[in-house]
């Protein structure tokens, strides 16, 4: 919105369901290259990545700018708290336990889901800016993002990524 584009472009939902299918599609490409990856896991994660920006919305960067990353953050985990309070103990801590590792990126499987998240963006500038709008170039810049991946999921991101550079390269913004 902050960029001109009109309310409900995409929804948190929108977003979740794209990340999850990317993140999907990645530990399935990443597995069959032979690399062990718990597909389970990094749905889990994909599933709930965003979860507390149904109550805080998706801050943009410049709110962090204003009120600090540990502001955020602290929004995030209290949203969190409330949306989780009435599972069960077990469940809950399950749950805090796979948003931790994913926040955290401590896991190949967080680093692939937040690949993804990456990824789903990209792919939703791309269409905005096929549909003709402009002035979104500081989005690409996630492009250039160090993952913390190796080898072989580091490659099949990179190969991803660039393949959608090039699409971009083709539109001539």
């Amino acid at each position: 919105m902050l960029r001109g584009l009109p309310p409900c472009s995409e929804s948190i939902a929108d977003h979740s369901f794209g990340v999850t299918v990317t993140a999907m599609l990645l530990a399935d490409e990443i597995k069959t290259r032979g690399v062990a990856v718990d597909v389970e896991r990094v749905l889990r994660m994909a599933i709930m990545h965003d979860w507390a920006e149904a109550l805080v919305g998706d801050l943009p960067r410049t709110a962090a700018n204003y009120f600090g990353a540990e502001a955020r953050a602290n929004a995030e985990k209290q949203a969190f708290a409330d949306m989780t309070k009435t599972l069960s103990e077990a469940v809950k801590e399950k749950y805090f336990a796979l948003n931790e590792a994913y926040e955290k990126r401590e896991c190949l499987e967080s680093r692939i889901v937040k690949a993804a998240d990456i990824i789903d963006l990209l792919v939703q500038i791309l269409a905005f800016e096929r549909a003709g709008l402009r002035g979104l170039d500081e989005f690409w810049e996630s492009a250039s993002r160090d993952f913390k991946l190796g080898g072989t999921a580091k490659n099949v991101v990179s190969e991803i990524i660039s393949s959608i550079l090039t699409e971009r390269a083709n539109l001539k913004v």
